[in-house]
This record gives structure tokens, sequence and C-alpha cells, in this order.
């Protein structure tokens, strides 16, 4: 982990000092009922890319493979967590991909997912269904793009 923090520290400090971020978040019915934006606009500051979170063991050590509500919550904690280390919170995220193994926790993620953003501003995002992930037990990973004010 400490060279995790170390990297994106470098990576944020590389970045330089850029203007305060606005977010603009376009919505319609549907996807709000589900939980993200069809786009969000950014003008300002810092662009963090963030990796691909899964796992099959939770901050305790429990084994969770297979679970799509622990590793839902284990993939925005560790995300939530990067992004303190920029700087910046979920609230910072404007796109994510998200990767689930069974299309019938897709709905499971969706209620998840709107949690984790209580305002409302949720992020562009794609939901893909896939055969298998990068570990035996992941059934989802999640990668996001946040932008993070300098102001």
């Amino acid at each position: 982990m400490k060279a995790h923090a170390f990297l994106l520290a470098a990576a944020v400090m590389a970045g330089g000092i850029g203007a305060a971020c606005t977010a603009e978040y376009l919505t319609s019915d549907f996807p709000k009922s589900r939980g993200y934006s069809p786009a969000v606009i950014t003008k300002g500051g810092r662009t963090i890319w963030l990796a691909g979170e899964g796992g099959n063991k939770d901050a305790a050590g429990h084994d969770i493979s297979g679970n799509i509500e622990a590793q839902t919550k284990l993939a925005f904690d560790n995300i939530a967590q990067s992004l303190k280390l920029a700087g910046g919170s979920l609230d910072n995220v404007v796109k994510m991909t998200v990767f689930i193994k069974n299309v019938e926790d897709g709905n499971k993620f969706v209620a998840l997912r709107k949690s984790f953003f209580p305002s409302g501003n949720y992020p562009a995002s794609s939901l893909i269904t896939i055969k298998d992930l990068a570990q035996p037990g992941w059934v989802i990973e999640i990668d996001a793009v946040a932008v993070i004010g300098d102001g």
C-alpha cells in the first residue's frame, strides 16, 4: 500500500496545479433510475485515472469470493481511499467502467452504486458483463476517472 500511495502522490504532483473544477451532470429519467449520468462535463481541476479495483478478501481478511455486495463495497472503499490520497472523494468521480461476471448481479450493483453517491450526481458509467476477472472468486471490478479541483 505504501508503494501505491507513493505512486499516486507522485502522479498527482507531476500533474501540477490547475484551476478549480466544476462538473455538470447531464441527466434524464432512465439513467438516473439506474444510478448513472449519460454525460458529465468538467472544466478545470486535475484528472485522476484510477486502476481497476476488485478483491476477494475484505479489510478484515474475510473471504468474500462470489459476494457481489461485499466486493462492490470493497471496490468503492479502495477507490475512495485512493481519491483521498489525491485530495478528493467519490464525489469527484466523473466516469466509471464496471465489469461483472453475472448479469443477474447488475441490479444489485446499481442499488449499491446509488448508495455511494447520495447527492444524486452519478458518474457516467458503463456496466459490462464478462466471462472472468483477474482472480478466481472476483465477481466485479471497477475502474474510475475523477476530476479534483484545486480550490
